[in-house]
């Protein structure tokens, strides 16, 4: 069991230390750490900046926020990446419980009292839930509806729910602070996936990772296409990097992307080598091809109207232009990162410099 601290008011607790990478990320920061100290557990808790060269008012955002509350701290991130912030944070913390929070997350008020009590009820070395994407824009609306069905990336639990147990790795996590420091901290070198990998490690030396549905974080998906493409694209790269690396560890799942980027590009130069028979008075059979796109196509605009009618139209319009573009651009990454075709993978972070 983990050792306790007595907290303010005598009763024994155990303490939490919040830990939050943050690089240029103005518009949703503030909201993130006042969940944190709003929080319901009444335990003692410090909250852990790790801040990283932001140019988009981050900086003073944040430093204004220390200056109000002394329950927040900031330390220096000078590398900016999200596992090299963590470690930082981690090792500038002193209680027995890490809580990983995220600059684009809200965690509800039990979050911190739900996910100690089952750390402490089963026993486990890290906690995580539901990571609950919601948005407010249309655009937005139409990442958050496929980031939690299957066909967007994938229906595992942390996207879409499920049971509680143990789970291959969870959103965020509630870690006891000895796992972690054991297993050695995130892999600074994995600038996505760190956290599947750090999970990974806990269960390889006989820990455990316990997923429950009780924790739900409301997620702030990217804004834009283009910063989503650009999240995707990483995303799929790291992933197809560490499928390349553990591959013991592959699930089918990781495979269905890129083998449908793979189909629906051999089904279009099919097509047009069938458009080149037609022309040149040959059996144009080519144009057979075409059946894979098509057959896609058909794919979203089906998932389109079954997902979608919460959202309204023009979050629908938007759907079928945002599932392809997290299935391409995650397949096209995850391609990349598994036949080692970037030149530096480690430059690939999906973040918005």
């Amino acid at each position: 069991m983990i050792s306790q601290e007595p907290s303010a008011g005598g009763t024994s607790l155990l303490g939490v230390s919040y830990v939050m990478p943050v690089l240029n990320d103005v518009t949703h920061v503030r909201a993130a750490v006042t969940s944190l100290l709003r929080q319901d557990y009444t335990g003692p808790f410090e909250v852990t900046v790790a801040l990283g060269p932001s140019i988009d008012g981050t900086t003073e955002l944040v430093e204004e926020m220390v200056a109000v509350d002394p329950r927040i701290r900031i330390v220096a991130n000078e590398i900016g990446s999200t596992p090299a912030g963590l470690n930082i944070a981690i090792r500038a913390s002193s209680y027995p419980v890490v809580i990983r929070v995220d600059a684009h997350s809200v965690l509800p008020p039990d979050y911190a009292r739900i996910a100690v009590e089952t750390l402490e009820r089963t026993g486990t070395d890290n906690v995580g839930g539901v990571m609950d994407a919601q948005g407010e824009s249309p655009f937005q609306k139409a990442v958050a509806r496929a980031y939690g069905t299957k066909i967007g990336l994938g229906g595992t639990p942390l996207h879409v729910g499920g049971p509680e147990g143990p789970a291959e790795t969870v959103y965020l996590g509630c870690f006891r602070m000895d796992s972690i420091v054991r297993v050695g901290l995130f892999d600074e070198g994995i600038k996505r996936g760190q956290d599947w990998e750090l999970n990974r490690r806990l269960r390889e030396q006989g820990g455990t990772v316990w997923f429950t549905p009780r924790l739900r974080v409301v997620y702030r998906p990217r804004p834009s296409l283009c910063r989503l493409a650009r999240q995707m694209v990483s995303t799929g790269l790291w992933r197809g990097e560490l499928a390349r690396r553990y591959p013991e560890s592959n699930g089918i799942r990781y495979f269905a992307p890129p083998v449908m980027v793979l189909g629906v590009v051999l089904g279009l130069l099919a097509g047009l080598g069938g458009l080149v028979q037609l022309l040149t008075g040959g059996a144009p059979w080519l144009l057979l091809g075409l059946l894979v796109p098509v057959a896609y196509l058909l794919i979203v605009a089906a998932a389109t109207v079954a997902v979608t009618r919460p959202d309204g139209f023009r979050a629908a319009l938007w759907f079928l232009v945002v599932l392809p573009c997290i299935h391409f651009c995650w397949g096209i990454g995850f391609l990349l990162g598994y036949l080692k075709l970037t030149t530096n993978i480690t430059a690939h972070t999906g973040r918005q410099l």
